[in-house]
């Protein structure tokens, strides 16, 4: 007998619904992140750019912007209802962040009781690659305005699950 006919007798059916399944079940993520509550965004403008390697000075003024590879910048704007939230997430670049109008809670994952607030007009700056909680626990709408570099075609934001839920906010 031709051992190749031996293959012929497996049906490839079952077999194609079994490998579907398994990798459905190997590849499939929790349901647990956290998303975003009482929250829109509108997208102001996005570009993509080349590698960055700028110095400028102006007095005693100085900086510097030096990325590896190309790089995605994103330009919104998140207006917040009163105990809105943009839920557990975190960015694989820096965001520049301007409170606009209202006050942010801003909670981080290894220290989520205590919040550093900001209150209009102020702002700060999200170095990236932390999970952290933005809420809005005023009693009027929350903006703010980011931009946001991340390396290209990375997601900008990325969900996560309450790092400690019983304690940390939602």
């Amino acid at each position: 007998m031709n051992p190749l006919t031996q293959f012929k007798k497996i049906p490839i059916l079952p077999l194609l619904i079994a490998l579907a399944l398994g990798v459905g079940v190997l590849t499939t993520v929790p349901a647990n992140a956290t998303p975003p509550s009482g929250v829109t965004t509108v997208a102001i403008a996005n570009g993509t750019f080349g590698e960055l390697d700028i110095f400028t000075r102006t007095g005693d003024w100085k900086s510097r912007i030096d990325t590896k590879g190309a790089s995605d910048l994103y330009v919104l704007q998140n207006t917040v209802i009163p105990g809105g939230t943009l839920g557990w997430h975190s960015h694989p670049g820096p965001s520049l962040v301007i409170v606009v109008s209202g006050t942010a809670s801003f909670y981080r994952a290894d220290d989520c009781t205590t919040p550093l607030v900001f209150q209009a007009p102020s702002q700060f700056v999200d170095n990236g690659n932390d999970v952290h909680l933005l809420r809005n626990e005023g009693n009027v709408n929350l903006v703010v305005v980011v931009v946001r570099l991340v390396p290209r075609g990375a997601a900008p934001r990325i969900d996560q699950p309450n790092p400690n839920p019983g304690i940390c906010p939602q």
